[in-house]
């Protein structure tokens, strides 16, 4: 059977690239396989061993003196010179077999969500066999505001892939538990989101948040959220049944 493919996807500094470290090491210990690929040309150091590093033979540093660009105009041609060549990246991965590719994404949110070029990459890596694990930032995520904003960012990214996705709050250590409850609160309730937003906001923009609430739910954007903590490990657990819930219909799932 064809791998599952993981992209962890959100916004610069939402943690994705220590979150996939952490899922490594964490199926590492379950004794599960998997593998780790590093998409993103710009990172300066990585938490996890990756299988596949597009920075062996794609570097940010290179792209801007090659081609005399800037930081984010390399990100640009850096991501279609990736898709250029996926082709050979599926060859490579497929010849470790792995049942899980954890793919850890650039930082910039808009390079993977808005270029043509991530859609070719995710159709040939894993195709149908795809799933999104969106990234909410604590630091955002703690405010009605910041929470609605990354949900219509989700949203926004579920709709350009098409593909199975799931909200994950990251760094959720770096929160107190009645900010925790917050947030579990807002996801389970969208009227008490909705009731706290207008409190925060206020103004003349009630009825826009009405409708937009509207819209948001019905996408489906209102979906519960995974809370995960790199650092501890914690999370890890409820991502891998997740995705075997949609992929396996739970049959591989692991049994204390």
């Amino acid at each position: 059977m064809d791998p599952v493919g993981i992209y962890f996807v959100g916004t610069a500094g939402a943690g994705k690239t220590s979150l996939v470290g952490a899922m490594q090491q964490w199926m590492g210990l379950k004794g599960l396989d998997c593998i780790t690929v590093n998409l993103d040309p710009g990172a300066e150091t990585l938490p996890y061993s990756p299988e596949y590093d597009i920075r062996e033979w794609l570097s940010l540093h290179k792209v801007m003196e090659e081609y005399g660009l800037g930081p984010n105009g390399a990100q640009i041609a850096a991501a279609d010179l990736l898709a250029m060549r996926v082709h050979e990246i599926r060859d490579i991965l497929e010849t470790f077999r792995s049942p899980y590719i954890l793919i850890d994404t650039p930082g910039q949110l808009e390079l993977f969500a808005f270029r043509k070029a991530s859609r070719l990459i995710l159709e040939t890596l894993t195709g149908e066999r795809s799933t999104l694990a969106f990234l909410l930032d604590p630091t955002l995520a703690k405010m009605p505001s910041g929470y609605i904003s990354q949900l219509m960012l989700a949203a926004t990214v579920q709709f350009r892939f098409s593909v199975p996705m799931m909200n994950v709050l990251s760094k959720s250590d770096l929160l107190s538990e009645g900010e925790i409850e917050n947030i579990v609160g807002w996801a389970e309730d969208a009227y008490k989101l909705q009731s706290a937003a207008e409190a925060e906001l206020g103004g003349p923009y009630n009825q826009f948040n009405i409708e937009l609430f509207r819209a948001l739910e019905t996408v489906g954007a209102f979906r519960n959220f995974i809370k995960t903590s790199a650092t501890e490990l914690s999370g890890i657990e409820d991502i891998y049944t997740a995705v075997q819930n949609h992929f396996a219909g739970g049959e591989d799932l692991m049994k204390d």
